[in-house]
């Protein structure tokens, strides 16, 4: 007499069931939804928000340099009127004494006419200033080559001449450095929270994810679905929106910056392009100012994918106390 198989004997075992295949055409998140293309739209905006923010600071930083560079090359002589003495050429034995001592390039005396020239933004047009003791100046600019003593020009500058005083721009150099190292410091902290608010908005929509499918869910961990299995199908979906978002997001950065860079050439010619273009220089990120933003791009989708696949092993530990 036969026995019909028993039922549990009948049934392969769950170590047999290929879950992979068979969800290869069946995902378990839908790969279009309306929740899914805004995520897509978020990640995008944060993306380009990082990327902006990033790229001000490259170029910023790249600016600071070129002015700390101009400024540390220049230096300027004060010749002060004094009774007695003839400042025309106290101003010229000034700028003689500066050409002559080594490590300096160029020594050029400003005229009384220039001078005045300067006092003009403050002081206005139209004014007759003749009467004003009115300082000579003399610019000085070192040889990036040749090492400069500074102490032996000033020291030369004061026993031929008591009323010329040398400025080496310490204290511009010093607001300088600060300035580029508070906006650094800025644009740091943007990012950061730039990267926060990603973090969160991917992981309120993975949660909202679960939430939907929770009952798919259930009956994967109650057949033998691993943990890892669950994650990983939400980390590909998430992936794979981070990287759409990032792409677009990345990708109008760096249109901008290429924007920006050419209506900075193309109003260099007007006065305020040209004070434009010395505080921020040509908007130029150059080749490794691409490199960061597209690093950046692939660092979101990345952040994207891994924060999903860790809420989704949380959860998943939490609700049913993990199964590997």
């Amino acid at each position: 007499m036969t026995h019909a198989p028993d039922a549990e004997q009948a049934r392969p075992p769950i170590e047999s069931v290929d879950l992979a295949d068979a969800w290869s055409h069946t995902p378990l998140v839908p790969a279009e939804t309306v929740a899914g293309r805004a995520l897509a739209i978020v990640i995008a905006i944060m993306t380009f928000l990082a990327a902006l923010t990033a790229g001000f600071a490259i170029v910023l930083a790249d600016a600071s340099r070129e002015w700390r560079g101009d400024v540390g090359l220049e230096m300027t002589i004060q010749v002060l009127p004094r009774a007695g003495r003839d400042i025309e050429a106290d101003a010229a034995s000034a700028a003689k004494i500066a050409a002559a001592f080594p490590g300096v390039a160029e020594a050029r005396a400003f005229t009384r006419q220039q001078s005045e020239d300067l006092l003009t933004p403050w002081l206005g047009s139209g004014l007759d200033l003749s009467q004003l003791p009115t300082p000579r100046l003399i610019m000085v600019r070192r040889d990036p080559g040749k090492t400069l003593d500074e102490i032996g020009l000033r020291s030369a500058l004061d026993s031929a001449l008591p009323n010329a005083v040398l400025d080496n721009h310490g204290a511009w150099m010093q607001r300088l450095d600060t300035m580029a190292q508070v906006v650094v410091g800025a644009a740091a902290g943007i990012f950061i929270l730039v990267l926060i608010a990603l973090a969160l908005a991917v992981g309120f929509a993975t949660r909202g994810a679960m939430a939907g499918n929770r009952e798919i869910i259930e009956a994967l961990h109650f057949v033998g679905a691993a943990d890892g299995f669950i994650a990983r199908q939400f980390q590909f979906h998430f992936l794979r929106l981070g990287l759409r978002g990032a792409a677009a997001g990345g990708g109008a950065a760096i249109a901008l910056f290429l924007i920006l860079g050419f209506l900075s050439r193309h109003w260099s010619t007007s006065a305020s392009g040209e004070q434009a273009q010395a505080l921020f220089g040509s908007f130029s990120l150059g080749f490794s100012g691409i490199v960061s933003i597209i690093v950046i791009s692939l660092g979101a989708a990345l952040l994207a994918g891994l924060m999903s696949r860790a809420i989704v092993f949380h959860a998943l530990r939490g609700f049913f106390g993990g199964k590997d």
